[in-house]
């Protein structure tokens, strides 16, 4: 379910409601204290992370991104920089966008406890206090206790990777491990310092990845080639495991970052038999199971410690034990080049969605949906016509020289090389079915004439 072009910070995958980054920001409401939202990501979930904070009234003060993944060191240079431009003594509060907390009262009140060790120059990270011996998860072991100046604080002794099974067992049983949560709160400028002084020429690049810093509708683009130029690293390699002034704050808040199937299904609420279900789902005869329907009926029986989960392109079947060994059979995808490697059937656009019904070797259906006050870029293609049929709104459609209305049940029909646009400048959803027939169909095949997103060609 997370991929490439839809990853799971975007997907509903504990409320039916709200995404993982929807939930991480909404935590933060009951925190006192906080002053703005600064996201960070790449430039492709551009819109997506607006319209997901739109959604839920948090509006960021910028949406930085990035030209380029170069892992959190930089990331997070970004949003400290763009901090200090707002306040010369901004602590920034770090938190990845996929993370599960069960117990929302005991991380904002580790959080705001953590204020004061951030105010006398120290760099906070967050140990989660492990359940179970994990191995998907890194740890840090904890040094001498801070004493009275923060409950649960403690000076780090080490920054361990993730462990084999023996090890992770062994660290649990000794209560000197915490996972490693990559969450983290510290003065912004004391960050820009630290880095400068152990990174410098990530330091630099970033200093001038911002100081060549462009508007873009409402995103932040940073310059390219000063940012491109970085070599990425984590926080923790960069700064956290040179530092002089690093501690590690103790939590138990029921965090995960539900990396497997395995773990989502360890938090989520369970039948008398220990089954999760989700979806249109029967069982019988099954216990400790996880389902997961998006669409289509599944149906269980005599099944133990099975992970089931349909999509409209795929299934995955596994052993809840399993179900972390889906990155290898990613990778075969990839390999092989298939597209469920990377997209889901629904693709997203800034203007809507598309989803693709039925594909063939020369003719294409999808199900089009383009949100209120929004339009296409104008553009036409070398190798496929198009038929609109529009079935909910009303459609916009300029076609070369002529602008008309579609209505329900009427259609039109766009012939290859034709320059055409589709908007709607009503108040619902519009949606249209589209049938593309030609020699080729890749969504490579546009070009593009004008484009209000500021998409390139």
């Amino acid at each position: 379910m997370s991929r490439p072009a839809y990853p799971k910070q975007f997907l509903n995958l504990v409320s039916e409601e709200k995404s993982l980054l929807q939930q991480t920001v909404e935590r933060l409401f009951s925190l006192e204290g906080i002053a703005e939202i600064i996201a960070v990501c790449s430039e492709d979930y551009r819109f997506i992370v607006a319209e997901q904070l739109t959604n839920i009234s948090a509006i960021p003060l910028k949406i930085i991104l990035e030209p380029a993944p170069k892992n959190t060191a930089p990331a997070v240079a970004l949003g400290a920089l763009a901090a200090l431009q707002q306040d010369e003594n901004a602590q920034i509060l770090v938190l990845p966008a996929d993370h599960v907390v069960t117990n929302e009262q005991a991380l904002i009140s580790s959080f705001t406890a953590a204020r004061g060790l951030a105010e006398i120059g120290k760099l906070v990270t967050f140990g989660v206090l492990p359940s179970s011996a994990e191995t998907g998860y890194g740890y840090i072991e904890k040094g001498a206790a801070l004493g009275d100046s923060v409950a649960n604080g403690f000076e780090i002794a080490r920054f361990v990777e993730k462990p084999c099974v023996e090890k992770a067992q062994e660290f649990v049983s000794r209560g000197q491990h915490l996972w490693n949560s990559g969450m983290f709160l510290f003065g912004a400028e004391k960050y820009i310092a630290e880095l400068a002084k152990f990174r410098p020429e990530m330091g630099k690049a970033c200093d001038a990845a911002m100081n060549g810093a462009q508007i873009d509708l409402d995103f932040l683009r940073v310059d390219r080639e000063s940012f491109s130029a970085i070599t990425g690293d984590s926080i923790d390699y960069a700064v956290m495991e040179h530092t002089a002034d690093g501690v590690v704050v103790s939590l138990d808040a029921g965090w995960s970052d539900i990396g497997s199937w395995e773990g989502l299904s360890n938090i989520a609420d369970t039948d008398i038999d220990g089954n999760v279900i989700k979806g249109d789902v029967f069982v019988q005869s099954t216990k400790d199971c996880y389902f997961h329907s998006n669409g289509r009926l599944i149906a269980g029986i005599g099944l133990e410690n099975i992970a089931v989960v349909e999509t409209p392109d795929a299934i995955l079947i596994a052993e809840k034990s399993q179900s972390q060994g889906v990155k290898s059979i990613v990778d075969v995808l990839k390999k092989a080049k298939r597209t469920e490697a990377h997209d889901h059937r629904v693709v997203y656009r800034p203007w809507g969605s598309y989803e693709t019904i039925c594909l063939a070797d020369r003719f294409q259906v999808k199900k089009i949906i383009v949100k209120p006050g929004h339009k296409l870029s104008m553009q036409k293609h070398f190798h496929r016509a198009e038929h609109w049929v529009v079935v909910k709104g009303t459609a916009l459609v300029t076609k070369d020289s002529d602008e008309f209305l579609l209505h329900e049940d009427e259609s039109t029909y766009l012939p290859i090389g034709c320059v055409h646009r589709l908007e709607n400048r009503g108040k619902i959803p519009l949606e249209l079915i589209e049938v593309q027939s030609g020699s080729y169909l890749g969504e490579d095949d546009i070009v593009r004439f004008d484009d209000v997103y500021g998409r390139e060609d």
